[in-house]
């Protein structure tokens, strides 16, 4: 009977992948495909496509850099220390995972756009957010900025104060502790957050599209490209475009698996 159960649940699961993760994924590539090699590669190296690459490319590299320093710095405080205010920030760190990216995209019109107290302050100054680079890095940074420090959080708490306060009585100083002790024990947690980070950061599209402005060249990101190609019909564009960031998804997705496998063969061998 047991057997039978386990068959059947066996039986769900591959179903389930097949349907919800191969199947679509065979479709993307099938209709990249559809009109042919050279319509592929066209919509490939198109400018509209490499540009929106390259944004991506630095909309993930500078959110990643800010949510990595954040969320190492988040945990360290919340772990190692204590001090007034240590729940609300432990709370707040998980706000961008309870609200709508849309809203949050809103949120940013709202704070930097024309109605906005700051809009004669940044207009004086030349400064502009919304609607260009640094209005769609501080959408995406929202998004991202938990994965770090929910990833180091738990597992630096796991680890206990053992070897810092023991450091800390030989004379260690605080950046000495860090770099010495506390970052190789969390290096495998830190790495597996940073991987997480940037494949939201890359397939961010809520926040993204309210902020961006659609403007060809200059604000568009892959997946905002996917959707214009979409909505001009352009169906094997949108596909072939869709590819890359179907390929990229796979990368992250395999050093993951590697990020982990070598964290728990080295937590097995500490054992």
């Amino acid at each position: 009977m047991e057997k039978k159960r386990g068959a059947w649940l066996i039986a769900v699961s591959i179903a389930f992948i097949l349907v919800m993760l191969i199947l679509p994924l065979a479709v993307i590539f099938a209709k990249a495909f559809e009109k042919g090699f050279g319509v592929f590669i066209s919509a490939l190296t198109d400018k509209n496509t490499l540009d929106a690459v390259g944004l991506t490319l630095l909309t993930t590299g500078a959110a990643l850099i800010a949510s990595t320093v954040f969320g190492v710095a988040a945990a360290f405080a919340i772990t190692k220390f204590e001090f007034k205010g240590k729940n609300v920030l432990t709370t707040l760190i998980g706000l961008p995972f309870s609200v709508s990216p849309v809203v949050a995209g809103l949120a940013f019109v709202v704070i930097f756009g024309r109605s906005s107290f700051l809009h004669p302050f940044l207009t004086e100054y030349g400064i502009r957010i919304i609607f260009s680079t640094p209005g769609i890095i501080l959408a995406t940074l929202f998004i991202t900025a938990p994965f770090v420090a929910r990833e180091l959080i738990p597992l630096m708490q796991s680890q206990g104060r053992d070897e810092e306060d023991a450091a800390a009585l030989m004379g260690a100083n605080l950046f000495t502790i860090f770099f010495r002790v506390i970052l190789p024990n969390i290096k495998w947690g830190l790495l597996y957050g940073v991987i997480l980070c940037s494949a939201r950061a890359m397939g961010e599209f809520g926040a993204v599209s309210v902020v961006s402005g659609h403007l060809r060249g200059k604000t568009v990101t892959l997946p905002l490209h996917v959707e214009i190609l979409y909505n001009e019909y352009q169906f094997s564009a949108a596909f072939a475009v869709s590819s890359i960031l179907v390929l990229l998804a796979i990368v992250l997705l395999i050093l993951r698996n590697i990020v982990e496998h070598r964290g728990k063969k080295e937590e097995n061998s500490c054992m």
